[in-house]
């Protein structure tokens, strides 16, 4: 892949004007995941208050995710995208002011975290299934790259410099920064130009939609039995890393600073990864997938052994590296091998499954900590992902799954 092919989807103006919102938006959200657990922790010291706040966003998301993708698939995923972003921005800045003017109480940002949940649920799907309108097929690859590459070179900022907002201003400024991101990003998706979906025509009900698209999912195998693998990986690593991992930070020598420079070097790995893969064809997406994310839960082992954060930042390098060749693959794997009508369902049904077992992990943590040991239950969890990982390969449908080779214009602007 040259030069000119890796930058390719930046020519067609549909993908450029939502290449540029998920930047602007992506900008804010980096600093609002490690602002969002220091809030909670200025309010309690608890981690059983950062498992709660952290489930009140995933519990709602998680029942909303497959109406959200039946509602992409049907009214459009740009117009749900925008919509969603206006919500989000206005709930994150209520969540800022509060932090901000020092008035901050648990349910409070519980409340208005579970908010932000429902939102997420409903732009998921819509986000993820709208980038094979915007380029032609031949292009998925370095399109998804190059939103992936932005991603991770924000990531490498972004924590870092909430870590330093944390601890100079407070954490409410980095919240306030991701709510204006989602404003201006709605406000750029306006350029983008698509045909209404045509699914009303047959009259069908969203009953209907979830129906067809559960039919297709437990259909594919490779879908969920990777989906069913997720459902472990991402409680185990949600409970272990995001909510043990800031509070063994803050009370051990990394400290809210050190935190920030751990996501920092997970998402360097991702951006090196991400550029190597603007030259390299990714083949077998799943089998090289599931091989990295096996290299996930290599900062909770270390972690678990060792609280110095030099040692831990390596570990968190080669998880970005890992983790990045899994979303690029598994983002092909759907965008390739899924029709496109049906495409945000399976992405719902594909984060549904994923994230349900999420609150259990978030609110199971605190308390194994305080009876096993917060540093012994991380190192558990690192090497259980380990473990689920390599397990997955042993599907033949996931090891096997090759790349589709198709050629197809993107959808043509709406009138």
């Amino acid at each position: 892949m040259n030069r000119s092919e890796a930058f390719a989807p930046l020519r067609e103006p549909n993908f450029r004007y939502y290449f540029y919102a998920r930047l602007v938006n992506l900008l804010g959200s980096t600093m609002s995941g490690v602002a969002l657990v220091f809030a909670v922790l200025e309010v309690s010291d608890s981690p059983s208050a950062v498992g709660v706040v952290l489930a009140a966003h995933s519990i709602p998301m998680v029942v909303f995710l497959l109406v959200g993708g039946a509602i992409a698939d049907r009214f459009g995923r740009t117009l749900v995208i925008q919509v969603s972003n206006v919500a989000a921005g206005i709930s994150q800045l209520a969540i800022a002011a509060l932090v901000v003017s020092g008035s901050a109480q648990l349910w409070q940002l519980v409340v208005l975290t579970a908010v932000n949940g429902v939102v997420a649920a409903v732009s998921f799907p819509a986000l993820a299934g709208v980038l094979p309108q915007l380029v032609p097929r031949d292009q998925l690859q370095p399109a998804n790259v190059l939103v992936s590459v932005t991603r991770s070179g924000l990531t490498i900022l972004g924590p870092s410099a909430a870590g330093i907002l944390v601890v100079t201003v407070g954490a409410g400024w980095a919240l306030a920064v991701d709510g204006l991101t989602y404003l201006l990003s709605a406000a750029l998706l306006l350029r983008v130009r698509l045909p209404r979906p045509q699914r009303d025509a047959r009259g069908a009900s969203v009953v209907t939609d979830l129906r067809e698209g559960w039919t297709f999912f437990r259909q594919t195998t490779w879908l969920w039995v990777v989906v069913l693998a997720f459902c472990l990986i991402c409680a185990i690593h949600q409970g272990g890393m995001f909510t043990l991992g800031p509070v063994l930070a803050k009370d051990s020598s990394i400290g809210e600073q050190g935190w920030g420079l751990i996501l920092s070097a997970e998402a360097a790995g991702l951006l090196l990864t991400g550029l190597v893969m603007l030259k390299v064809r990714l083949e077998r997406p799943l089998f090289w997938g599931m091989i990295g994310t096996a290299a996930y839960g290599l900062p909770m082992i270390v972690l678990g052994l060792d609280t110095h954060l030099v040692p831990v930042m390596i570990a968190a390098f080669v998880a970005g590296v890992g983790i990045e060749v899994f979303g690029l693959g598994w983002n092909l794997a759907m965008q390739e091998s899924i029709p496109e009508d049906m495409l945000s369902r399976a992405f719902s049904y594909d984060a549904f499954g994923s994230f349900v077992a999420i609150p259990i992990g978030q609110l199971v943590a605190g308390p194994l900590a305080l009876v096993f040991g917060i540093e012994r239950v991380i190192l558990v969890a690192g090497i259980l992902l380990v473990v689920v990982a390599v397990v997955t390969l042993t599907s033949r449908s996931v090891r096997t799954l090759a790349r589709v080779s198709t050629t197809s214009a993107p959808a043509p602007a709406a009138p």
